[in-house]
């Protein structure tokens, strides 16, 4: 049995939204190792604050890692799961050890605009094939990150 069938969605039309979200898999997962990286290494007087944000930003990413994987396989997908792979294909790079806070927020808000532009590819390509499920999936991503941008940028300002 096909998932595609009981959807009612056609196979051929969702291999660009499945493409788009292996895309954006990639990136978050470059996003959260980064984070992990952040975490581990932050310094300075705002160490306490910045080191539990960024393990509440990791534990959103690896939840949205496991959403997007799993619609891929809604879709007749079948998600990446190398790092080798992923790094082919993300637009997101990994970083070297960095402890500022200041820059951990300037490199978030970078990652953060990467993914909230594929995530408006995926929900293009998701819209073209009435894709609801997807769509709402990658709406609420971007509502989150946009939010999380708003409040980096404030945080920065």
């Amino acid at each position: 049995m096909k998932t595609l069938n009981y959807l009612q969605l056609d196979p051929k039309s969702t291999e660009g939204t499945v493409d788009g979200l292996q895309k954006l898999l990639a990136n978050l997962q470059l996003y959260y190792t980064n984070l992990r990286g952040f975490h581990w290494n932050v310094k300075g007087i705002e160490f306490f604050g910045a080191h539990e944000k960024y393990e509440e930003y990791y534990d959103e990413a690896a939840a949205h890692i496991d959403e997007v994987a799993e619609r891929i396989l809604m879709l007749g997908g079948v998600p990446s799961h190398n790092f080798s792979e992923y790094l082919k294909v993300a637009t997101i790079k990994e970083t070297g050890v960095v402890n500022d806070p200041v820059t951990i927020g300037k490199h978030l808000l970078d990652y953060l605009k990467e993914l909230i532009a594929i995530e408006r590819e995926v929900l293009e390509a998701a819209g073209e094939n009435n894709d609801e499920g997807t769509a709402a999936l990658i709406s609420d991503l971007i509502s989150g990150h946009e939010k999380a941008v708003w409040m980096l940028t404030a945080s920065l300002s």
